[in-house]
């Protein structure tokens, strides 16, 4: 994963009201080494205040979401999934069987994306790549 993003500092900068919950929220995001969805955001932060509610996740995640500080993801599980907004871009490799979620940034596929949109008459301005996979058997193991 990229380096930590100060989701709190981020919303301070845009603006946004921080209540108390939001900022717990704010928080757990921000520690998140994985991609959680609003369920478990709700249970890592209700462990840090009981008062908050799975409606209060789902508010604040859209709000995060409509301020361009988190973005959402559908890693084809049925469930969306969050992670900050990076600052430099990476794609996504999904382990099928356990849904672990690998970042990665290659060059040679960045340039190669640029390269094919060019020669199909278009500049390349933004794009999203999910890989979907299962380890090889006795393969790394990246976990």
């Amino acid at each position: 994963m990229p380096g930590t993003i100060d989701i709190e500092a981020l919303c301070q900068a845009k603006g946004l009201r921080i209540t108390e919950q939001r900022r717990v929220i704010a928080r757990v995001l921000s520690e998140a080494r994985d991609h959680p969805d609003v369920e478990e955001l709700h249970r890592r932060a209700a462990a840090v205040d009981k008062g908050i509610s799975i409606a209060t996740v789902y508010r604040t995640v859209r709000l995060f979401e409509e301020a361009g500080i988190l973005e959402r993801h559908d890693f084809r599980d049925g469930r969306s999934r969050y992670e900050p907004t990076p600052d430099e871009h990476h794609d996504h490799l999904i382990n099928i069987e356990t849904g672990d979620v690998i970042e990665f940034h290659d060059e040679a596929i960045e340039k190669l994306q640029a390269e094919i949109a060019e020669r199909l008459g278009f500049r390349l301005v933004d794009h999203r790549m999910e890989l979907y996979g299962v380890p090889l058997k006795g393969g790394k193991d990246r976990g």
